[in-house]
């Protein structure tokens, strides 16, 4: 199915379900590791809705990080069918069969090439406008910068073969780098993560093996202002680390 906008997600049922079962659950079970109090948990449990905007904005990046990568195999097989003496509209009709072969059939990608090869060939669209509609709609650099090169060189009488040839390797290149550096930031979120799940970790060791030892953290009004205070510091230290590893690319 062919998305309307990239930069946004819309949960379907099953992920709605699966999400807010499983947001309800984790945290229901911090808040009672924190504060031992059932119904407070329960309530607590509830804020999972307001978690569901950026549970949609992380599910949005990654469909576009895999569209990023698909579109680098569609660009390798534009170069090549172009190179080959085809015009646009067959290099299009030709890279979905290729990546059909490669490609899951729920690619995205595979998806727009479908939408591109109908329109080109029950509505006679011009490859530029189907080029521009994708590129406009992905809200990817990357896309709209190719199809700008595409654009102009088709305005302006240029080499298309060699445009197209050296836009590939430019935007293969970027895409290589930024895989690169998301490597290496996701290994860093990695680890701040884990460290972050130590205190709820060691505290339900604390409540299992020995309860009498926290106790007063639990019975206490100062009890209960440190354990609300490491919960927020907790939260602050995963969001402080989110936003150090989140390295604009």
């Amino acid at each position: 199915m062919m998305i309307r906008d990239y930069s946004k997600y819309e949960l379907s049922g099953r992920e709605k379900l699966t999400f807010y079962l499983g947001g309800y659950a984790a945290i229901f079970t911090l808040s009672f590791i924190f504060y031992r109090i059932l119904l407070l948990s329960l309530a607590l449990g509830f804020l999972v809705i307001r978690l569901r905007p950026f549970y949609e904005e992380y599910l949005a990046e990654k469909r576009l990080i895999r569209l990023q990568e698909e579109f680098k195999d569609m660009l390798y097989s534009l170069s090549s069918s172009i190179s080959s003496g085809r015009h646009m509209s067959e290099a299009i009709m030709e890279a979905r069969e290729n990546l059909s072969l490669s490609i899951s059939d729920n690619s995205q990608i595979l998806a727009e090439l479908a939408h591109m090869d109908k329109a080109l060939k029950e509505n006679n669209e011009s490859d530029k406008v189907l080029l521009a509609d994708f590129a406009e709609r992905s809200h990817c650099e990357d896309i709209r910068n190719f199809v700008q090169v595409y654009t102009t060189c088709r305005s302006m009488g240029g080499d298309l073969e060699r445009v197209i040839a050296r836009s590939c390797d430019i935007i293969t290149d970027k895409m290589n780098i930024r895989r690169e550096i998301r490597a290496i930031t996701a290994q860093k979120k990695l680890e701040g993560r884990l460290i972050a799940l130590m205190p709820p970790v060691m505290l339900a060791l604390l409540n299992l093996l020995s309860p009498s030892y926290i106790e007063p953290l639990y019975t206490t009004a100062g009890g209960r202002i440190v354990m609300t205070g490491a919960l927020a510091a907790m939260f602050f230290g995963v969001r402080l680390m989110e936003r150090i590893s989140n390295v604009e690319i």
